[in-house]
């Protein structure tokens, strides 16, 4: 493929995004000269592949392929509403997937939304490991003011590795010696470095409560370790 044929596709591309509720979208009408296919009839069944491929794949189709309605010039000066389909930069990966790959535009097409898509799966898993390190930091804060608490009430390493075992149990129905023998952990690792983020924020909370739980027993002349 020529140069100046890429680099006038990859503007026309470009040009054609818009978004709905910030997500990047391409309406099906428009992609569909993109990709070199005259008639709508023709097109539609390459939508219902992909709409095909991407339930198979496990995704909800809504939400990459929405029906929408698109207003266009009907002659002098009349408008008309037409059905169209807001494509995401996944659906539209699928479509180009499933088109006449003999077509310039198609070959175009599967590796200029494969790029993108691959770009966007990466910021996505960085958001995600962005999300788990912050999470991890919080566990570790909260961890580190409840022993303070349990320290100045005469609670001990010792005593503090029992309450959290006992956090570990409540969550995850193990204790954290049983965790980590089912999760292969190393002894000398902490738990948390290899939870999902979600068990993460939930050891958190359960940290949390154990802390305003540990001052309330407290005032009341209780152990913190009943």
């Amino acid at each position: 493929m020529k140069q100046d044929l890429i680099k006038e596709l990859f503007e026309k591309f470009e040009a054609a995004c818009y978004e709905i509720n910030n997500v990047e979208c391409w309406s099906a009408r428009e992609l569909q000269l993109l990709l070199g296919y005259n008639k709508w009839e023709n097109f539609e069944k390459v939508i219902g592949k992909a709409r095909e491929a991407c339930t198979n794949a496990g995704e909800n189709r809504d939400d990459h392929f929405p029906d929408v309605r698109k207003v266009i010039e009907a002659g002098k000066g009349a408008q008309q509403m037409i059905d169209d389909v807001a494509l995401t930069r996944y659906a539209c990966y699928l479509v180009a997937q499933n088109g006449d790959s003999r077509k310039q535009e198609i070959a175009f097409a599967q590796t200029y939304f494969a790029v993108q898509t691959r770009r966007a799966e990466l910021v996505e898993q960085r958001l995600l490991e962005y999300e788990r390190v912050k999470a991890r930091e919080k566990l570790s804060q909260t961890e580190k003011q409840l022993s303070g608490i349990l320290y100045e009430r005469g609670v001990d390493d010792k005593g503090f590795a029992v309450i959290r075992s006992k956090g570990d149990q409540a969550l995850f129905k193990l204790s954290t010696v049983q965790l980590k023998v089912k999760l292969s952990i190393p002894d000398n690792r902490p738990l948390a470095d290899f939870l999902p983020t979600i068990s993460i924020k939930a050891k958190d909370l359960a940290a949390e409560m154990t802390g305003l739980n540990v001052q309330t027993k407290d005032l009341k002349g209780q152990s913190p370790i009943e």
